[in-house]
């Protein structure tokens, strides 16, 4: 590399992992990713992007790419077991827009926006660890030096387990089956709907124009509800008005966990953390990808022109953490509540969530990484 270029390397190359290596490759860092996969590709159905993520888009010249055929969420409807509304738009406010998008394309769009960045990708690279004084090391025994080390490897991070910074990871021991379906003339049309059930829930969202994004939750002990393929007489007994969205489910399905990740920190000497690697979380509040991606970029954003890597990686930790671990928190309740509650006590239940969505202070918590990560990238960006 050319002299006094500083160069980073990269673990993962998912949806965080793609973000912070464009974004430090537009701001003249030389930077390699290191895939395990064969492939670069991305698995999985449909995905929320919020305000914050779509700046971080913008940013790295991806938003076009991604976003070409996604469908615009301009509702999020709730509905109890006795098929009442009990939320409408209680995640959302005027000035944030939401776009549900296909992850394949996003993950496409990311990774060309990286390339044209000038981003080295290497596939089949698996990554066993990494050190303070930024070297990654390789399970093939090769090492790496760098000025940056980001661990974007995932829950099961190697790089953040190496340096010893795993505090809770935990599986929440609730989860879900993402599918894609065909979509009909009776399919909603820029809302996202979502269906309770003692501890399942349905989700059915438009996200192309021929396709519906279908989300099946349930707790872990329940067994029916976690078949493979998705057990469609049980979720039809559960959810009748349902039927016809269960009956367009393709025989294929794969049931994830979801899990928790909490560390000491996000930063050690000159290694950083991105994404599930730092802070995963349940997708309840549709914020798990968006907050991975506007922390990367905003790590490549206010590494532009530091002089001293590790100071600046604290002041980032600093700067993003407060807002992702209070959505990681409020991401957590909103699963207990889904999942846990009393069968008998669904209709306070559904009181309760009827309630909070009134509230202003409840709402600006829940929505606050959709607002301050957008803001802070407007900021940073000038």
């Amino acid at each position: 590399m050319p002299s006094g270029v500083r160069h980073a390397e990269v673990a993962g190359g998912g949806l965080a992992g793609l973000t912070v290596a464009t974004a430090l490759a537009q701001r003249g860092w030389s930077v390699r990713v290191h895939e395990r996969g064969r492939e670069l590709r991305e698995i999985g159905a449909g995905i929320f992007m919020w305000e914050n993520a779509l700046r971080a888009l913008e940013q790295t010249g991806a938003y076009e790419e991604a976003t070409h055929r996604a469908e615009r969420i301009n509702s999020w409807k709730l509905y109890d077991e006795r098929q009442r509304l009990i939320q409408d738009d209680w995640m959302k406010s005027d000035d944030v827009r939401l776009y549900l998008v296909l992850r394949t394309d996003l993950h496409r769009a990311l990774a060309n926006a990286a390339q044209r960045a000038g981003v080295e990708i290497v596939t089949s690279s698996l990554v066993a660890g990494a050190s303070p004084d930024g070297e990654l090391y390789l399970e093939s025994g090769e090492s790496h030096k760098a000025d940056l080390i980001i661990g974007a490897d995932g829950v099961g991070s190697p790089v953040r387990n190496s340096l010893g910074l795993d505090r809770v990871v935990r599986d929440l021991e609730d989860g879900c089956s993402r599918h894609l379906i065909p979509r009909m003339p009776q399919d909603p049309v820029n809302n996202a709907l979502e269906y309770w059930n003692g501890g399942r829930r349905v989700g059915i969202c438009p996200v192309t124009p021929d396709m519906v994004y279908v989300y099946t939750c349930c707790p872990a002990s329940d067994l029916a509800g976690r078949e493979k393929p998705l057990n469609k007489e049980s979720w039809s007994k559960s959810f009748p008005t349902l039927r016809h969205v269960f009956d367009r489910i393709p025989d294929v399905s794969r049931w994830a966990s979801f899990s928790d990740v909490r560390t000491h920190s996000w930063v050690k000497g000159r290694v950083a953390l991105v994404g599930d690697a730092a802070s995963a979380m349940s997708p309840n509040l549709g914020q798990a990808a968006c907050l991975a991606m506007t922390n990367g970029y905003a790590l490549g954003m206010m590494l532009d022109g530091a002089v001293d890597v590790p100071t600046a990686l604290r002041g980032w930790e600093a700067r993003q953490r407060p807002v992702t671990d209070a959505t990681q928190k409020y991401s957590r309740l909103y699963g207990r509540v889904g999942t846990r509650w009393p069968r008998p006590l669904t209709d306070v239940r559904s009181a309760l969530i009827w309630a909070a969505g009134k509230s202003r202070p409840w709402q600006a918590r829940v929505n606050v990484a959709a607002h301050e990560g957008a803001e802070l990238i407007g900021k940073l960006a000038k």
